[in-house]
């Protein structure tokens, strides 16, 4: 059951849209679609309600009549946002929208182990799931700036957290699980030449295979290394060139219909693009993907530069973890924070050890025998970036056990409980004042609901 009142509920959250698109997409294509409410210029479709509806009961909620209708007021309150940060020419910018799906499709290929095992699991190569989302987290991303225009402002003051903690019953302090604290220092595995070169050559030939006659679709389907649009025989769909990588991009617009590319180079490995078809602003294409193969020898020679960079920090006295991170990493993402691993669930340096053995069960297997600065032995692991195999050094900066909330050891957590209180106040307030001056009207199936702010006028008689 999904409880009416909680903590923040109007400060919307960022949905991990990707974790359930394969099951959402199944069921809601069995929805007689129809608008169900309308707020501003934004609609609600009972397909949009039925999505997340599945999204809550793949993360074990029992879906009844209360969890509808809060589910229907957080898509309510999501588009009054929405609507009014248009209104407000709040604009986000394209590298906002990639750099937020890289970071959650970070997170989803370390969940599934590889690039590959996502694509795999949801049908889709890489450049559709980006393509199939780009939309959808661009309007998260304007909701989160609205919030942001409303709530930036706020702060807590010391003696407010201390109120927020005092009034707490004490039978009632939250019991917080051992947590973690951790930085990594990451070798890549150097591709050579001479395999690159191997690889333009295969591709090289079958691209003269094309011009000769033979079919891009066939070969694609016997020959690419995207296994999401391999077996459409290339065929990646209609898609924004902002959906695409840009080296992929600018070769792939500058096509004519049927032109065959040279080859192109990205972080997925090599290409050959055919244009299918353009609309407009978005255009369908074919690709073969050939990815270089990770010499062995490369992979061992990463583990053994990190032996030597483990041994370099445990018998200096000057070099610390962090500024060897950040002078010998090859991750982009943390070398420049002195390697803290940051939690994709929550944005925050710390993980739960539970949560931490769902993300990575051989690393918290690890981290669970060592103590607060001891550094692992190299260990092999999927480049979330990549999906392809590395190895990392991981230090335990910080472990704190099992204990009951307390100042002392949580007043960060307690200090963002506090603040998000005092946020929520102020943000019903403002959706209390928006909804009456914005023109609203939700279908009258649902007017048995009880909501938290007041919508009894806003429904179709």
């Amino acid at each position: 059951m999904l409880k009416t009142k909680t903590t923040l509920k109007y400060l919307i959250n960022t949905l991990f849209i990707l974790v359930s698109c394969s099951i959402t997409t199944a069921q809601t294509n069995l929805v007689v679609d129809k608008i169900i409410a309308q707020v501003g210029d934004e609609i609600i479709l009972k397909s949009d309600l039925e999505t997340q509806l599945a999204q809550y009961q793949q993360s074990g909620y029992t879906i009844d009549d209360e969890a509808r209708c809060i589910i229907l007021e957080e898509l309510l309150i999501q588009n009054l946002m929405l609507d009014q940060a248009k209104l407000d020419s709040i604009e986000v910018s394209e590298e906002q929208i990639q750099g937020e799906i890289d970071r959650r499709l970070r997170y989803f290929i370390a969940q599934f182990g590889s690039q590959e095992a996502l694509e795999k699991f949801y049908h889709k190569s890489i450049l559709e799931i980006k393509a199939e989302f780009h939309d959808l987290i661009k309007n998260q991303l304007l909701i989160q700036q609205m919030q942001n225009k409303i709530l930036g402002e706020v702060k807590i003051t010391p003696a407010e957290v201390r109120k927020y903690f005092n009034n707490i019953p004490k039978d009632s302090l939250p019991y917080i699980n051992a947590q973690v604290e951790l930085a990594q220092i990451v070798k890549k595995p150097v591709i050579s030449e001479s395999e690159k070169s191997a690889v333009r050559e295969k591709l090289n030939g079958i691209r003269n295979r094309i011009l000769n006659g033979e079919d891009f679709g066939t070969l694609a389907y016997l020959y690419s290394e995207d296994p999401g649009s391999a077996k459409n025989n290339g065929e990646l769909g209609f898609l924004p060139r902002t959906a695409l990588v840009k080296e992929f991009a600018k070769v792939a617009f500058s096509l004519k219909e049927g032109e065959v590319s040279e080859i192109v180079e990205t972080e997925y490995g090599f290409h050959i693009i055919q244009l299918i078809e353009k609309k407009g602003e978005e255009a369908n294409f074919r690709h073969i993907l050939l990815k270089p193969k990770v010499n062995p020898y490369a992979l061992l020679k990463a583990k053994q530069q990190l032996d030597s960079i483990k041994q370099l920090i445990e018998t200096s006295d000057s070099l610390t973890f962090a500024m060897a991170a950040k002078r010998f990493s090859d991750d982009k993402e943390t070398k420049g924070n002195g390697g803290k691993i940051i939690n994709p669930n929550t944005g925050m340096t710390t993980f739960e050890m539970s949560e931490l053995g769902q993300i990575d069960p051989t690393l918290a297997f690890k981290i669970e025998k060592m103590k607060p600065g001891e550094i692992t032995e190299p260990l092999l692991f999927t480049d979330p970036q990549t999906g392809e195999s590395a190895y990392r050094i991981v230090q335990l900066i910080n472990y704190m056990p099992p204990h009951t909330a307390n100042l002392r050891d949580d007043y960060q957590r307690l200090q963002e409980a506090a603040l998000n209180e005092k946020k929520n106040r102020l943000l019903e307030n403002w959706i209390k004042n928006k909804i009456k001056n914005t023109y609203v009207r939700i279908d009258s199936q649902y007017k048995n609901c009880t909501f938290n702010a007041d919508w009894s006028q806003k429904f179709e008689n």
